[in-house]
């Protein structure tokens, strides 16, 4: 890894890498061919230091310019954190919070750090004085918060910072706010310089197309909720948890309340370590879990709603996106909760059960930044569909399971080209899952013992049973979801009866023999 360059003045301390430094000079060269009222858009990846960079900037524009600067957050542990980070740079700064109503010192300070809501009721007020403030800062700029303050400061340079510029509203583009956007350091680039942990990314089979759309542009509580209750998708996703992650600190994103106090009782009812977390989890209940958490080395945390942003846990080491997300900042923040480099530690694992890799591309993947700023609304009508997704989805066997069936030349099965095998010579459609169910069967069999043993491996298959039977009902189309799920249920019903015929068979022909 790159070592970073040590400042020292004024007995303050503080800490910045190449890319860092390359990435402060290109804005302060911004701020000085512009207009002072210029709008300036920065782009870093999560975990690239954003909050260190604009500290520094905040140090050095004080130091140049005999102006003030304000920092605007839009959630309190934010303002907390940034806070520190400023006094880290030695910047001395005034918090204005909801208990702030006066402030009779604001000339002994030159950066104040706010929320939106409080900071817009200071100014309201008259509180707060507005006529030397020459910088004003945005941290997590995507979001529409912000818009709202930006006519209160006419005069003043206006930075935004976030590792994705695209609105949180589809309806108002950034473009739309700011001038210019300066892209930072991909993702790739600061894994390969060991800023970065990687992502190992294991996608898995789901099936999407009962989820709604709301008017934020992104799939409903309820509609997720109904989906990720069901048992299937609770199995699916212990499943997923006990293959790719037993035993690993693991954070699991949901998208609604219901489905991460099922997936708490799923879990628990494994005998797994977890706990949940929510919106509405007191103060003192967050900080004895975030504690444990933190604490506890196979540590499972199921949320809702939070953690995304203002969360920093560099141990965690598998982070399961257990919802569908068409946010492409939403799914750049869950993974980056588990991207922080550690000693011994340089890679973490990304478990997807939304398609959300598909729709978007993987984590380290390029992004063209400059193109989703100047063109949003043509980036967002492009994302793949839910339903092209799935039609392209190859199972492929993991080796963990294809190492039980090691007596089987296992070969491909085209339930597509099957399917149209059966319409070419007229032969009933449902011919198409009982050569699949054969061929598992014989599987089965063969790697076995006793017809017990047998349907035991089954139980392994249920994966590819569960794709072959999806691809099955897309060659019909227009089939129900709860027909699909008979039929996936039935199919697992005749798998065992044809195991029990295979080895009564079996042991007919070895009392023949």
């Amino acid at each position: 890894m790159e070592q970073p360059i040590i400042e020292v003045e004024a007995e303050e301390r503080r800490t910045l890498y190449g890319y860092q430094r390359e990435d402060i000079d290109r804005i302060f060269e911004r701020m000085e061919q512009t207009k002072p009222n210029y709008h300036l858009l920065y782009q870093l990846p999560t975990g690239g230091g954003k909050t260190v960079i604009f500290s520094e900037i905040v140090r050095r524009y004080i130091e140049k310019v005999d102006k003030k600067v304000v920092v605007l957050t839009h959630r309190i542990e934010l303002c907390k954190q940034t806070s520190k980070m400023l006094r880290d740079f030695g910047v001395s700064n005034k918090v204005i919070n909801s208990k702030i109503k006066e402030l009779p010192d604001q000339k002994d300070y030159k950066c104040f750090v706010a929320m939106v809501e409080t900071l817009k009721n200071r100014i309201n007020d008259a509180v707060l004085q507005l006529d030397n403030i020459g910088l004003v800062i945005i941290d997590e700029a995507h979001y529409n918060s912000f818009r709202k303050l930006l006519s209160s400061f006419p005069q003043s340079f206006i930075l935004g910072v976030t590792a994705t510029p695209l609105s949180s509203n589809i309806k108002l583009p950034m473009n739309q706010n700011y001038d210019e956007l300066i892209v930072g350091d991909t993702i790739a680039n600061l894994i390969d310089k060991g800023y970065l942990a990687k992502a190992i990314t294991y996608s898995y089979d789901v099936g999407l197309t009962s989820l709604k759309v709301g008017i934020n542009g992104d799939y409903t509580v309820k509609s997720s909720d109904d989906l990720y209750t069901n048992l299937a998708m609770q199995e699916k996703l212990l499943h997923a948890y006990m293959e790719k992650s037993l035993g690993k600190k693991t954070l699991i994103f949901n998208n609604g309340i219901s489905t991460s106090l099922y997936v708490l009782e799923t879990f628990k009812n494994a005998k797994l370590p977890i706990k949940h977390l929510d919106n509405t989890t007191n103060t003192a209940d967050r900080k004895a879990i975030l504690k444990w958490f933190k604490n506890t080395p196979d540590a499972i945390l199921t949320s809702v709603g939070i953690l995304t942003t203002g969360f920093d846990e560099p141990t965690v080491e598998t982070v399961i996106l257990n919802r569908a997300t068409k946010s492409l900042t939403l799914y750049f923040q869950m993974i980056g909760r588990g991207s922080r480099r550690l000693p011994g530690k340089d890679s973490f694992t990304v478990i997807d059960l939304g398609n959300n890799a598909a729709r978007f591309g993987l984590w380290s993947a390029p992004v063209n930044w400059q193109h989703i700023f100047k063109s949003p609304e043509y980036y967002l009508e492009n994302l793949r569909e839910d339903a092209e997704i799935e039609s392209n989805f190859v199972y492929e066997m993991p080796p963990e399971v294809a190492k039980h069936f090691s007596k089987s030349k296992i070969e491909p099965f085209d339930v597509e080209k099957e399917f149209a095998e059966t319409v070419r010579f007229n032969r009933k459609a449902k011919t198409v899952l009982d050569l699949s169910m054969a061929q598992h069967a014989k599987m089965c069999v063969e790697n076995a013992d006793t017809a017990y043993e047998a349907k035991k491996l089954s139980k392994l298959l249920r994966e590819e049973i569960g794709y072959r039977v999806k691809k099955y009902t897309m060659c019909l189309s227009n089939v129900s979801k709860n027909y699909r799920e008979w039929l996936t249920e039935n199919y697992k019903e005749k798998l065992e009866l044809e195991i029990s015929k295979l080895f009564r068979l079996k042991i007919l022909e070895s009392i023949d023999d």
